[in-house]
């Protein structure tokens, strides 16, 4: 179990990198994180949502995402409350702290789900053995002893399970040798005798220098030092889950761009922002200068195009969106042409109203005016839509997946941005299913749809990026570009860290548990 000093110390990363190595060596590798906190999630073939990160694991690891990689994942929403999916479902809404209670009787179903997962199992029509070696990501911090009653993410499994845990800490934020030797110092000594080594993670400099730092944490804690891994530059091009990421989308505030130069495509960075790997697509190509705008800033006149992103929260989104006066700079920027795409949430904000009769969202009956750039309207309803989806857009093949809440529909869906999917385009269309359609305007310049991930399909977003401007030409496969990013990562962690030692210390701790 790969544990963190702290948020954002590259857990899921080195996890990934990690699962890919071994699952070189030969391993059946079965990526889990008992419990996620996360609005950037993923859909499975059994119609469940996980987060992000486990769907990255997942493809390292060549396995199909599934619900038993991630069988809690909450989702915040606005007023301190959090979705509660549990084995890819919606379960319940609750605040922080009436989840802590709520946890209690979520352990024994976590242990089950993890003892299912390690078993022979069948998953989108393909049958898988038992796993070699299980890979557990913790969640924050494991020196967070305010919320260890009950607890299910770190230290509370470990125990449960009685998984060797290995630390992960984060030299980049500064305080890494006081980190390391306060988590060990806050834990019960069961929990100590749980620590197996360390890792220390996005080093740059000299490696020699950290010599006396090893000799100091060996004699405060009696831990190894299983690698000290450099920083690695590329990581930022492989989608990110938590929304510390977010900083790889550097906030441009550049001059207006001249035509000839790259496509400049901006994003509103609104307070409930969800799935904003949507965007890394854009991000890899090397014609587009795409920026998320914070708080504060006018969208950038002009430029190529505005996309209006998923949500959590649409309609305090959509509120937030026009006390910016963002809808002002949209307003302005289709008067001058310019072309606007909604995904998901934000798709719901380019029509002309969003209603919440059953308070889905906050208070019941709540209602707002869309920014009526779409012919559509929005009734959002309890029953989520989640499932991997297909279909054609823009003439190409497209796919991902849908999560949201709500039913849309109105005068503007007779001209679909996405259509039906063809037998020929999609030989696998029984265990996929037809995406919703969307809609485009009578401009063709607005349009709109649920599918996540429609960006990263190659042909659609070239047909997209021409239709900003026809002389637009790229040749990103963004899949292989996934593929060959997650191998560098494996190769960079087989140079960097003792992964022989690792597999050892599963090895044994995993027969002195069985006996």
């Amino acid at each position: 179990m790969l544990q963190g000093t702290g948020s954002d110390v590259g857990k899921s990363l080195v996890l990934a990198g990690l699962g890919r190595a071994l699952t070189r060596r030969g391993l059946n590798v079965r990526p889990f994180k008992p419990q996620n906190m996360s609005n950037n999630a993923a859909a499975t073939s059994e119609g469940g949502e996980i987060g992000r990160a486990q769907a990255l694991q997942a493809q390292a690891c060549g396995l199909p995402p599934c619900i038993w990689m991630n069988p809690i994942l909450l989702k915040p929403e606005p007023g301190g409350r959090a979705q509660i999916i549990f084995l890819g479902q919606r379960e319940t809404t609750l605040s922080a702290r009436d989840y802590q209670s709520y946890k209690a009787a979520l352990m024994p179903r976590l242990l089950q789900a993890w003892q299912t997962w390690q078993k022979p199992i069948k998953i989108n029509g393909k049958h898988l053995p038992a796993a070699d070696m299980m890979l557990v990501e913790g969640a924050g911090s494991a020196a967070e002893v305010n919320l260890r009653a009950h607890d299910l993410a770190n230290m509370g499994f470990a125990t449960a399970t009685q998984t060797p845990v290995i630390l992960i800490a984060d030299i980049d934020r500064g305080g890494v040798i006081a980190a390391i030797i306060g988590t060990w110092y806050v834990l019960p000594p069961s929990e100590r005798a749980l620590l197996r080594g360390y890792v220390i993670n996005k080093f740059r400099g000299d490696v020699s220098l950290f010599a006396p730092a090893i000799d100091r944490i060996k004699a405060e804690t009696g831990l190894d030092c299983l690698g000290i891994i450099p920083w690695f530059d590329r990581a930022a091009q492989l989608p990110a889950e938590d929304s510390m990421g977010l900083g790889k989308y550097a906030a441009s505030a550049s001059p207006a761009i001249n035509a000839g130069q790259k496509l400049r495509i901006v994003v509103p960075k609104m307070p409930h922002l969800a799935n904003f790997d949507d965007f890394d697509p854009l991000v890899a190509e090397s014609q587009v200068e795409f920026s998320f705008i914070p708080p504060g800033t006018a969208l950038p006149a002009p430029c190529d195009a505005i996309i209006l992103p998923g949500s959590k929260a649409t309609l305090a989104d959509l509120a937030f969106l026009r006390d910016q006066g963002w809808d002002i700079d949209i307003f302005a920027h289709v008067r001058r042409g310019g072309f606007v795409l909604g995904l998901c949430g934000g798709y719901q904000m380019l029509g002309q109203s969003i209603r919440d009769p059953d308070g889905i969202e906050g208070a019941v009956g709540a209602a707002a005016r869309g920014l009526g750039l779409l012919a559509v309207d929005t009734v959002l309803k309890s029953d989520k839509q989640v499932g991997l989806c297909q279909g054609l857009s823009l003439g190409h093949a497209v796919s991902g997946y849908e999560i949201h809440l709500g039913e849309t529909s109105g005068e503007d869906t007779i001209r679909p941005m996405i259509l039906p999917p063809s037998p020929d385009a999609f030989p696998d269309a029984d265990r996929v299913a037809a995406a919703n359609g969307g809609a485009v305007s009578l401009s063709q310049r607005v349009m709109g749809c649920y599918l996540h991930g429609i960006l990263g399909n190659d042909g659609f977003r070239q047909a997209f990026l021409q239709n900003l401007r026809g002389d637009f030409h790229s040749t990103l496969n963004y899949a292989q570009q996934i593929e060959h990013l997650l191998d560098g990562l494996a190769d960079h962690l087989e140079s960097h860290l003792d992964i022989p030692q690792i597999i050892t210390i599963a090895e044994t701790v995993g027969n002195d548990a069985r006996a």
